[in-house]
């Protein structure tokens, strides 16, 4: 095939002129054919640079041979070379082809006959990207140099990808007399540059899938740590809700449930901090049983989750059913919920619904969402059973308390103060026994555990005690407490216990007291003088009850006034958290002297058990003032 010499007035600028973006086909200023597909592979692309400087000569066409050598061999090399060239003449009508060479015919399979006279165009895949095209055609409005790569199609409908420089040529007057595009298949490039990409946003997806499952597995650690860490029902609703927001919703509302099916507590948080509207809402809905026809009753039945992807669709009233929860819904955004049963051990103990504004949530989080449920659940239940075992204890323990005898001479006041709801029931217990000697015994202990046989084993061991008081051959404190330890573990008891054990006697001439005191490993008493004096009757101290027998104990004597209040009470008064023991001991003291001469024993009861607020163990307490 004889290829034709480029026309005269086809001059291309020189080395100086600027080369943009290209596309593999030529510029067109017509209108393209409507685009889409692949598109642009970017910047990240490595770049084909064509010839800076490409000369065609300009001599008539018709003449065969050139005087100049030099321009000749530019003449041949255009044609010989790999490189596809393309001219095209604005002047005519659609900007046609008006020159190629052999390798253009090559790339592309149009032959020269078929493509001169045509506009570009035709080698524009219809998938070729939309911004190319414009790139190109604004280029070619403009008067101005471009490059791109864009998608072409050869001419028997294979595509290949094209980078194209497009240079405007203008005559010596300054006039617009062709376009020159160098263009290169650049398809292998292209493809490995998508491949490399592809397996850039393959990484990502599976990085991003990674950190995903991360923080489900960080959410579900920091959930159980937190549901299992607190007894109070309110108090984990709070946390559960808090878990979710916002990792898995916008916001979330928690209910429990009683036995009978009602609502019973409620808990709400939202991205904005909008809870309190949905706790306010939820206080009034608070001993009702759940809405029939709603996604939580609906829940409740099946024992499943629920999921309602798009409410904007169906309407909050497919969700909700009360009026005020469709208006706070409605108000507070909303897009999809996810409704889950808090389910354990069979039974249905609250219901947790989760509230985007956006999208629906995927399989993962309605996973990660029904865990939790269960979870929470658990806790509720472990609570639910362990406030059985805790009333049960307490109501025990304070069972075995006894109601103080009336005794000639003395006036006594006691008091006893379970722990908080989130502990154990501990075994502490008092006395006051009015011995047939005519001497009054006052006893206080702490048998170690906190639970419902540490309740039982104070019952056992504050009746041996008695018996042992009441008919002992020798009724010192030590020789009871000696005997007390051979009963605990003779027979086998399996029984630690602090006790602390006085006896008063009054003196022959009516002039006041002797205290005759000995303790097992316990605080030691508190003498509160009519003087309004204060000082711990610590001489003696000696091992706990269930230890051993093969330690004899010992009592000290104190004669004290009449008018002198004595005051016993269990560790957990002076036991603070964090803080050294001597401290609250101090506290104590400091807080009876405060109190003044003769003070009342139930003011000085009154005033000791004030150190015992938001105490997390039982405390028990008893003063004896002798008159």
């Amino acid at each position: 095939m004889s290829v034709r010499t480029p026309p005269a007035a086809a001059a291309v600028p020189s080395t100086g002129t600027p080369a943009a973006r290209s596309a593999a086909s030529a510029p067109t200023d017509a209108p393209p054919d409507p685009l889409g597909g692949p598109r642009d592979p970017g910047p990240t692309a490595e770049r084909h640079q064509p010839p800076a400087l490409v000369a065609f000569p300009v001599a008539d066409p018709s003449v065969r041979g050139h005087p100049d050598p030099i321009r000749q061999l530019r003449e041949d090399a255009v044609v010989a070379t790999d490189v596809c060239f393309v001219i095209t003449d604005p002047r005519q009508p659609d900007n046609p082809v008006v020159w190629v060479n052999p390798a253009f015919t090559r790339v592309t399979g149009w032959t020269e006959e078929e493509i001169l006279g045509r506009n570009c165009r035709v080698l524009q895949a219809p998938t070729a990207d939309p911004a190319a095209v414009a790139e190109l055609r604004a280029a070619v409005a403009e008067r101005r140099p471009t490059t791109v790569t864009v998608l072409n199609r050869r001419r028997d409908g294979t595509e290949f990808w094209n980078e194209l420089t497009v240079t405007p040529v203008f005559d010596v007057d300054g006039e617009l007399v062709s376009h020159v595009g160098v263009q290169a298949d650049v398809s292998t490039r292209v493809r490995a540059e998508g491949e490399r990409l592809r397996a850039l946003e393959a990484e990502r997806v599976a990085r991003r899938h990674i950190e995903q499952a991360q923080n489900r597995l960080l959410l579900m650690a920091e959930g159980t740590s937190q549901l299992a860490a607190t007894l109070d029902g309110d108090e984990l609703l709070r946390r559960l809700v808090r878990l979710c927001v916002p990792g898995l919703a916008d916001w979330a509302w928690a209910v429990g449930l009683t036995e009978s099916g009602t609502v019973g507590g409620v808990a709400a948080a939202h991205v904005a901090g909008r809870e309190d509207e949905l706790e306010r809402l939820g206080a009034g809905l608070t001993g009702r049983p759940v809405a029939p026809g709603s996604a939580a009753e609906a829940a409740v039945a099946t024992g499943r989750p629920r999921v309602d992807p798009d409410v904007t669709a169906t309407g909050p009233s497919a969700v909700f059913r009360t009026e005020q929860e469709v208006e706070l819904a409605t108000g507070l955004g909303l897009h999809s919920v996810l409704t889950v049963p808090m389910v354990a051990r069979g039974r249905t103990l609250g219901v947790l619904t989760l509230v985007s504004a956006d999208g629906p949530p995927d399989s993962e989080d309605v996973g990660v969402a029904t865990d939790l449920g269960r979870r929470a659940a658990m806790a509720m239940d472990n609570a639910r059973l362990y406030q059985q075992e805790f009333s049960v204890a307490e109501t025990l323990q304070r069972s075995l308390l006894p109601a103080l005898p009336v005794v000639p001479g003395v006036t006594a006041h006691a008091h006893y103060q379970a722990a908080s709801s989130t502990a154990a029931v501990g075994g502490d217990f008092y006395d006051l026994i009015d011995l047939p000697d005519g001497s009054v015994a006052l006893a206080i202990g702490d048998v170690a555990g906190h639970d419902i046989d540490a309740a039982a084993h104070m019952g056992q061991l504050r009746g041996l005690l008695r018996a042992c008081a009441f008919e002992a051959p020798d009724p010192d404190p030590a020789a009871v407490l000696n005997r007390l330890d051979r009963l605990v573990l003779g027979l086998r008891l399996q029984t630690l216990a602090t006790l602390a054990y006085a006896r008063a006697v009054r003196l022959p001439d009516g002039g006041g007291w002797r205290l005759q005191v000995a303790t097992a490993g316990h605080p030691p008493l508190v003498v509160c003088a009519p003087d309004g004096a204060v000082r711990q009757l610590d001489e003696v101290r000696g091992l706990m009850l269930g230890v051993t027998t093969e330690r004899t104990r010992s009592s000290t004597v104190v004669d004290v006034p009449r008018g002198t209040t004595v005051l016993a009470y269990t560790d957990g008064l002076v036991e603070h958290r964090g803080a050294d023991l001597d401290e609250g001991t101090a506290d104590l003291l400091a807080l009876l002297a405060a109190l003044g001469p003769r003070p009342d024993p139930s003011a000085v009861t009154r005033a000791a058990m004030t150190l015992a607020d938001n105490r997390l163990d039982d405390v028990a307490c008893i003063s004896l003032t002798l008159h």
